[in-house]
């Protein structure tokens, strides 16, 4: 919506972004989630145009298509390739906004970032949602407070709570009321360092290289519960350099996983020590809130409640949290004490 004076007028391309490393959703105003594709784009180096964006081009990364470049053009949660950002999220935005406004009238683009982004990379996000038409006026949002609010966790009149967000670059830990964070850390280790951790097991121990699809496929499988059972993966040989299948074993998954998943653990126990006294109850009634695909991951609820001393729990559809939270807020804009701020 355009806010003249104190009206607002719908102008039908307003939106909600959940810009990740890994997946970008994008909300309509109206529509609801209209848009959930892979952060990727595939460029024809022959030509430098785009080949494929999203689903598409994520599915030819680490195939190495000749004439083929695939770019993940976000890293730790923030913009590490403006242009590719730009042509990506601009080709998601024509395919989800079919808007009959006026090309002069504006349109709102609320987006999350990480809570530890710097100026110069919150400035990016505006920068990039501004290099082309149709612009957007666009406000950011932290991260954890949209996941707090996509969580289920009531952040008006001062409500609070606690919510760890582990998505594909950067794990969010944060204390959160009345719309705002009041203590956070943001560590820039998340999935895709899972990921890595994975590939890195699998090679040192078994002389193997597997893909990040592969290791993500086993970090869902087994996550965090270790023990006896296994699971077939198809990778290379480490030293004759062809194809290989394995049996890899869910202790594998689990001791590459933990020194992550501790590094998470001492982030909860430091905000939770630093929460001020009249947030406690909200806090422990409220339980800890993970959101992020990292939600999933099997084990983590429990080892976070054991770590903290505070029930955890999985919110529901802990993926969609974020760009859930995100428009919840976008329709608090202009609202005492909302905290959106201009990029």
């Amino acid at each position: 919506m355009i806010k003249v004076g104190k009206i607002r007028i719908r102008s039908g391309g307003n939106v909600a972004i959940d810009l990740g490393t890994v997946n970008t959703l994008v909300w309509v105003e109206g529509r609801g989630i209209v848009l959930e594709e892979p952060s990727a784009i595939a460029i024809d180096t022959r030509s430098g145009r785009v080949a494929a964006i999203g689903s598409a081009a994520d599915a030819l990364a680490d195939k190495e298509p000749q004439d083929i470049k695939v770019i993940h053009p976000l890293k730790d949660g923030v913009i590490a390739d403006m242009d590719a950002t730009a042509e990506m999220l601009y080709a998601f935005l024509r395919k989800s906004v079919h808007s009959s406004a006026p090309v002069h009238m504006s349109r709102q683009a609320m987006v999350c970032v990480p809570a530890g982004a710097t100026w110069v990379e919150r400035r990016s996000v505006a920068a990039v949602l501004g290099s082309r038409r149709p612009r957007y006026d666009v406000k950011l949002i932290d991260e954890p407070v949209a996941a707090a609010a996509g969580a289920g966790l009531d952040l008006s009149s001062g409500g609070g709570g606690f919510v760890v967000d582990i998505g594909g670059g950067t794990s969010e830990v944060a204390a959160v009321a009345g719309w705002r964070p009041v203590r956070a850390k943001s560590l820039r280790m998340a999935g895709n360092r899972m990921d890595e951790a994975i590939i890195n097991a699998a090679r040192s121990e078994l002389g193997m290289i597997l893909s990040p699809r592969a290791a993500r496929q086993l970090k869902i499988t087994f996550g965090l519960t270790g023990g006896s059972e296994t699971a077939e993966a198809v990778g290379i040989d480490a030293a004759r350099r062809t194809p290989r299948v394995e049996r890899i074993g869910a202790d594998l998954v689990a001791q590459a996983l933990a020194p992550i998943v501790n590094t998470v653990g001492r982030a909860v126990q430091s905000i939770l020590a630093e929460v001020p006294t009249g947030l406690a109850e909200d806090v422990v009634r409220g339980k800890i809130r993970l959101t992020g695909g990292g939600a999933l991951l099997p084990g983590l609820a429990d080892q976070v409640e054991t770590s903290a001393e505070i029930g955890a729990v999985v919110a529901d559809d802990p993926l969609r949290c974020v760009v859930r939270g995100t428009a919840m807020l976008m329709e608090h804009d202009g609202e005492d004490g909302f905290p959106g701020v201009p990029a």
